[in-house]
């Protein structure tokens, strides 16, 4: 089984999309929203939705996401943004692989919502960052045996880039298997900030986490909605 692990911060609008796009999956699986002090309709959101566990906790995603994986029973544990939507089969491709004990760990390529052609750049050249490290972030709907997730101990406790930490954890016991098609993620956040100044966001801080550059965290990872 695998279970599905949703950290939400007042994630009103893109959550239902992800919850229907998600549901409509065939497969055996859970799903476990964890949701760290909306003040929107977020939990009101999962108490509405059929087959979605409800917790609450303290914000902050490593936490949210380490407390989602305390309630899961299933055999993969799958860390899904709330903007973010998984392939058709994703979850049946799962239930499959569990019986294949050399695979550990993996992720899905990236790609935005719409068809702006920087975007679809952008997608691109992250791709081909996860390809030659085999970093895997976030946002490309990381999976993991609970098994090792546990052995790892979680999410380290970071305010942020804790996705990148612990993905530098699993280089070192496994090599993460990529899956296509890509899970597409919402890409108004992108938009709302600007396409450009965005991508040069992604790119401090991908330096800041490779070369311990100084950095902003207010400017960095404020919260976008």
């Amino acid at each position: 089984m695998v279970s599905v692990v949703i950290p939400t911060y007042n994630e009103e609008i893109a959550l239902p999309l992800t919850l229907s796009n998600l549901l409509g999956q065939l497969g055996t699986y859970e799903v476990i929203g964890v949701d760290g002090g909306s003040e929107d309709r977020t939990r009101e959101i999962f108490n509405t939705t059929p087959r979605v566990q409800l917790v609450t906790t303290t914000k902050g995603r490593a936490s949210q996401m380490n407390a989602g994986a305390a309630h899961a029973k299933g055999e993969w544990l799958l860390f899904l943004h709330a903007d973010t939507r998984l392939p058709n089969g994703a979850l049946s491709r799962l239930n499959v692989m569990e019986a294949n004990p050399a695979i550990q760990a993996g992720g899905f390529y990236h790609q935005f919502s719409g068809d702006d052609w920087r975007l679809r750049l952008v997608s691109q050249l992250d791709n081909l960052r996860c390809r030659t490290s085999r970093t895997i972030y976030g946002d490309q709907a990381m999976f993991v045996r609970r098994s090792l997730f546990e052995q790892l101990d979680g999410f380290p406790d970071l305010p942020y880039l804790e996705d990148a930490a612990f993905s530098k954890k699993l280089n070192r016991v496994t090599t993460p298997l990529l899956l296509s098609p890509p899970i597409v993620t919402d890409a108004r956040k992108f938009l709302k900030v600007g396409i450009w100044r965005s991508f040069l966001r992604v790119v401090l801080i991908m330096l800041h986490m490779n070369f311990r550059l100084p950095y902003s965290p207010r400017a960095f990872f404020q919260d976008i909605r």
